[in-house]
Formats: structure tokens, sequence, C-alpha cells
């Protein structure tokens, strides 16, 4: 039975995240909605990130198994049958073994925060009007690079292995007038932008040290971390397939 991977983006403020859920409209449901409607078939997508309630995917990849011939001239088709906040960019046959999940190597995330209130980001950045020390928030970031165990920034009830992650990226940066985290990963733990962020700025108000930010990491238990930062300002920006591009 042929895969297909199919590259998508959206806006997730409306959804319930990726995974279909009971009584709830999300990513998957909608887009398989969408196949079905187009193929007359049922479809079942399997995704590279399972992103949360509220957060958005400039790219993420799913792939499916199917009999149906997903014509890449069809892209227009569905796109005119989903929502406008929903987009595929594209549809293309991949080998048997080529998995969305599991061959993707690198995650790359950004969180976006603005400092002043501004109607064009209500949905897609964080307003967070308090003084930072973007010096102090540089360092918190690049003590990220240092450690590999992040199990203080994942949330519980999560069914992992390992809180073993190998962080390449992690920077501030400013971008389009807003403050942005940037950190890419081969992979990541449920919440665990979310939790580095609002754990980081909490040292770029002076609510913490450095040193209190390493103990926090250290301690390797989430309630230390700071998991309030809002699902509005994140964004899954890039998933790297170095064996299909």
């Amino acid at each position: 039975m042929p895969r297909y991977f199919i590259e998508v983006a959206y806006k997730g403020t409306h959804y319930s995240g990726f995974q279909t859920q009971q009584n709830a409209e999300t990513i998957q449901s909608v887009l398989e909605s969408a196949l079905q409607k187009i193929y007359k078939s049922t479809f079942q997508l399997t995704c590279s990130s399972r992103t949360d309630a509220g957060v958005h995917a400039l790219q993420n990849f799913f792939h499916v198994d199917t009999e149906s011939q997903l014509n890449p001239k069809q892209v227009y088709n569905l796109n005119a049958v989903l929502p406008r906040d929903i987009i595929v960019k594209q549809i293309f046959t991949v080998s048997p073994d080529a998995h969305a999940r599991f061959s993707a190597t690198h995650r790359e995330y950004k969180y976006y925060i603005t400092r002043n209130r501004n109607p064009f980001l209500n949905e897609t950045a964080w307003f967070y009007p308090y003084n930072l020390d973007f010096d102090a928030l540089q360092q918190a970031a690049e003590t990220l690079l240092t450690y590999s165990d992040f199990t203080s920034f994942s949330k519980r009830n999560t069914q992992v292995k390992t809180f073993i992650c190998n962080i390449i990226t992690s920077k501030w940066v400013y971008e389009n007038n807003c403050l942005v985290y940037n950190v890419k990963a081969n992979r990541f733990l449920r919440g665990m932008v979310r939790g580095l962020v609002g754990t980081m700025l909490q040292v770029g108000r002076g609510l913490i040290t450095l040193d209190d930010f390493k103990q926090i990491i250290e301690a390797k238990d989430c309630t230390k971390a700071n998991f309030t930062t809002p699902s509005t300002g994140l964004f899954l920006v890039e998933v790297t397939y170095p064996d299909l591009f």
C-alpha cells in the first residue's frame, strides 16, 4: 500500500490540538474529514508532532497509507474544502518505511512574545509587558545547551521512556517587533518549550537567578518549573528529514 507524506501549516487558535478527541475539533479530525470528502475514503493520519491546543505550525508533516491515489494536483481542491486556518502545502509519495514521527531527526520551535499591545498579534504572540533583562535571558538559553535531561520541563502524565533531549539551538532573538525564543532539538517533551520559556522569563525578570535556573534543571522535578506560558505564541516552524529532502 503506498505511503504519502502531507505537509501542512495551521493556526491552532480554534482547535483542541492536533490529535483526534471526542467532542472536540482538532487539526487531525478536520484534515481527515477533508481528505474523505475529496477521495471518498477513510483516512488515519500519523503526525510528526502532536501540537497542543492553541499551538500553531508553519510546517508539520503527516503520513498516511492508502490505496487512494493522492494526486499532488489536488492540493488546491483540499484547500478549497479546508477552513482558512489550515492549509495543505504539498503531498508526495515516500518509501513504505518513511515515518512522519520517527524519521524526523530534529524539530524547531519559536515562541513569540510582544511587549506592546497589538491587535494583529492577539492570537499569535503572548502579551508580556514586564521589564526583561535580555542578557540574562540569553545566558539562561545558552545554559540549556549544557544539559540533556529535561525532566523538570516535562508535564506529568506523559508516557515517554526517557527525558533525554539533545538541544542544538537555544537562543533569544528579536523578530518582527517580537521577542522570540528559538529552540531546536532532536525531540521535545510534553509542554517542554512552554516550560522553558516560562521559567527563563523568571530569570529575565530577576525573580530567580541563573543559579536558581540551573538548580531547577538539575532537580528533575516538574513542580519547580513554570508552565503558565500560554500556547498563544508557540509555533512549530520546521521538521527535519535529512533522508527525504
